[in-house]
């Protein structure tokens, strides 16, 4: 068996660094003249960071963004506890800047962005100095950048695709990107809008059983401006995404309701609900960036200026409330015959500003090296509103620089660098206590000034073939949908959902070791070691669920993962055929592994850890027809923070099928997710006070549909290509390397 096992990783590293070294000498002969191309890898693993391409993988960008993400392997996404990637919490970036959101909100953000408007998602798993500390565990960085030419371009991207539940419900997602050049400028502009049906069913142990007929709307729009000014470069961008969501909820519960409409005196009853949830919010981006460029290449000297604001609305209306009392005589419920306007009604304003500075050149160090440093000030504030009582007034200061020494000696590459960051948070806020009492309090303030450092070291046994160890110490702030005091989501008798205010942040240490093959094959092991790690806690006390965020004094995560790439022409060609095949991974057959481990260790909770598995598989059908299939599953009664899975997380089959045309300038794809309608979750709470509650949700994941992807053809197929505009946040000439975030 292990004979096998070292046999198929030997021929899957083969394999890969095959298509390697044909992707780097692979030329296609045109009539104009010759243009030299590279193959996308489908998945890429570096020293730092996993890097997922989109722009190629259909059973990818078929849907819209929380779909795709939740196919990668290795990363858990649940409605409960966020996003892990390799047992690392993640920090969500777009383009280069975080989003700071969290749970739903965020869910909802990537539910209306289209799949097809992402190029490639990084996720870096070993973030160095020039991140900023507030990274966490992990980043996963979604880039939406396109190329522009220098005559005018456009692609056009369509996606429609339906479930049938218990009626029929549609999806649909439209975006132009447009790109041109001049002699004076460049410039881009992606526009897109989606528009979704999707059916939600829920059960909140034996209190509340709710059928949601969720309605979403978005819209978005990425503009940019580059203007080359000698070697110099002044970069302008501006987005803008707007969501607007209903939710129409029919519910049935258990709990305690106002006796004759009076507040204060609640009594037992069993009713039946309607409802209806408004959300709608704004997020604009402005970013102005001047890049110094020296005539050496790997001298760089960035300024950097981003303003960013979200606004954001929540109502809740019931249209009618019937059911019955658990008295002797069972009197019926004395619900008003319009039902109640603005049983919820909430708003926040978030705004963040910033400037950052960044400086990098080669230095004689060893057998050569580079020293990399910088400075970033960021100011947020942000006010949540109830009623038109301002509930919270939350601001923050950070001050922070960088400074990181890279350097080679013979087979080994070091990195040793830290980031010092100045804290100064405080706020304010109100809340009525029992006897209806205004109360004001101050946060608990956090003043702080702390080193993060970080080091690595890897040994290059061969060409592509390395393997790395890692440490980094990092700090969370609470998002700001944890701090926020006000429920945003569905609310009814039974439950009551509250934002932490006084949430600290969460520091890290974070340890890995990790063999790599070739890019696509590797073994690793890490731990996290976290301090007042954010954790939902879901409790029941009485005929009442509470939905709360706390911080989890110390935590630990482990993580064993391996990934493995399999070529099919293995069991049919004798190895030294394989050796000699040019190989080009649109054009094969081959299987890709992956099998993690994960163990979330909290005091005075024994959670038992979980694997979690995907199988994703190409097969090249005649006429050039590509299926693709992806399997997920993560194994059942397994811990996850405070939660027990009762059920899997991820259990999923999807098919796609694809077909380009027209040299390559049309692609048409069919699809299916959640072919076997295996994909729910179903959780039971394991909370440090009060009793535990069973959870469970279901979506319509399993849907069926069809994609296309049409490019404009060119004036002219030898345009030269400018790089990327749209929010460009990476240092050029460095490997495509992410410049730091905000």
């Amino acid at each position: 068996m292990k004979k096998t096992i070292f046999a198929l990783s030997l021929l899957g590293s083969v394999f890969v660094f095959s298509q390697e070294k044909s992707n780097n000498t692979t030329k296609e002969k045109q009539i104009e003249g010759v243009v030299i191309t590279k193959t996308k890898k489908a998945v890429e693993q570096k020293a730092d960071r996993t890097i997922f391409d989109f722009s190629e993988q259909p059973q990818l960008n078929n849907g819209n963004v929380l779909e795709g993400i939740k196919k990668l392997p290795g990363l858990v996404s649940t409605d409960i506890a966020g996003m892990m990637y390799q047992g690392k919490m993640l920090e969500v970036y777009l383009n280069g800047r975080p989003l700071n959101i969290t749970s739903n909100e965020l869910n909802s953000f990537l539910e209306g962005m289209p799949a097809n408007s992402v190029e490639r998602i990084e996720v870096i798993t070993q973030p160095g100095a020039e991140f900023p500390a507030t990274s966490g565990g992990a980043i996963m960085n979604i880039i939406t950048n396109k190329n522009a030419n220098k005559y005018l371009t456009a692609t056009y991207s369509g996606n429609y695709s339906f479930t049938n539940y218990d009626k029929y419900r549609s999806r649909t997602t439209n975006s132009v990107n447009l790109n041109a050049r001049n002699k004076y400028f460049g410039w881009q502009l992606n526009v897109g809008q989606n528009y979704r049906e999707s059916m939600l069913n829920g059960q909140q142990d034996e209190l509340l059983s709710s059928n949601t007929d969720r309605f979403g709307r978005g819209y978005f729009a990425k503009s940019g401006l580059t203007f080359d000014l000698g070697q110099d470069r002044l970069l302008l961008n501006y987005d803008i995404y707007h969501n607007n969501n209903d939710n129409y909820t029919l519910s049935n519960g258990h709990g305690d309701l106002p006796f004759d409409n009076d507040k204060n005196n609640l009594k037992e009853a069993f009713y039946t609900s309607s409802d209806v949830a408004h959300t709608n919010s704004l997020r604009q981006e402005a970013v102005v960036t001047y890049q110094k460029r020296f005539a050496d290449k790997s001298q760089k000297l960035d300024f950097q200026f981003g303003y960013t604001r979200s606004d954001s609305k929540f109502s809740q209306d019931n249209f009618f409330q019937v059911g019955t009392f658990v008295m002797p005589s069972n009197p019926p419920i004395n619900s008003p015959t319009n039902g109640l306007k603005d049983i919820l009604n909430n708003k926040s304003v978030m705004n963040i500003a910033n400037f950052k500075v960044d400086y990098a050149q080669p230095i004689k160090l060893l057998d050569g090296g580079k020293v990399s440093f910088g400075g970033l000030y960021e100011r947020q504030k942000y006010d949540t509103e109830s009623f038109g009582l301002t509930n919270l007034e939350y601001q923050r200061q950070t001050a922070s620089t960088y400074l990181e020494f890279q350097a080679k000696l013979k087979k080994f590459d070091f990195t040793l660098g830290s980031r010092a960051e100045n804290y100064d948070i405080s706020g304010v806020t109100r809340y009525f206590d029992k006897n209806a009492n205004l109360v004001e309090a101050n946060l608990i303030p956090f003043n702080k000034f702390k080193f993060f450092p970080n080091a690595s070291v890897q040994y290059n046994m061969m060409n592509q073939l390395y393997i790395a160890a890692n440490y980094n110490r990092k700090i969370s702030l609470p998002s700001i949908s944890a701090l926020n005091p006000n429920n945003v989501t569905f609310s009814g008798p039974s439950t009551e959902v509250n934002g932490n205010p006084n949430l600290q942040p969460t520091i890290f240490d974070n340890y890995e070791i990790k063999i790599s093959a070739f890019d696509y094959a590797f073994i690793g092991y890490s731990v996290s070691s976290a301090s007042n790690q954010v954790a939902q806690i879901i409790r029941k006390d009485g005929r009442k669920l509470f939905n709360e965020q706390v911080n989890i004094s110390n935590m630990k995560i482990h993580n064993f993962n391996v990934g493995l790439p399999i070529p099919f022409m293995i069991f049919s060609k004798p190895m030294s055929e394989i050796m000699k095949f040019n190989f080009n991974p649109d054009k094969i057959n081959f299987m890709y592994l992956y099998a993690g481990y994960q163990k979330h260790e909290i005091d005075n909770l024994n959670n038992k850890g979980f694997w979690i598995f995907n199988i994703m598989t190409q097969i090249i059908l005649p006429k050039d027809i590509k299926l693709t299939a992806n399997y997920s599953y993560l194994t059942p009664k397994a811990g996850y923070f405070y939660f027990t899975a009762e059920k899997p997380f991820n259990n999923s089959f999807d098919i796609t099928l694809t077909k380009k045309f027209m040299n390559n300038r049309l692609t048409l794809s069919v699809f299916a997710n959640d072919i076997f309608n295996g994909q729910v979750m179903q959780v039971r709470s394991n909370p440090p006070s009060g009793m535990p509650v069973m959870i469970s949700s279901k979506y319509d994941t399993r849907n069926f549909g069809l994609s296309i992807n049409y490019k404009i053809p060119t004036r002219n197929k030898l345009a030269k290509e400018d790089p990327n505009i749209l929010n460009q946040t990476k240092k050029e000439d460095n490997g495509g390397v992410m410049q730091q975030g905000q």
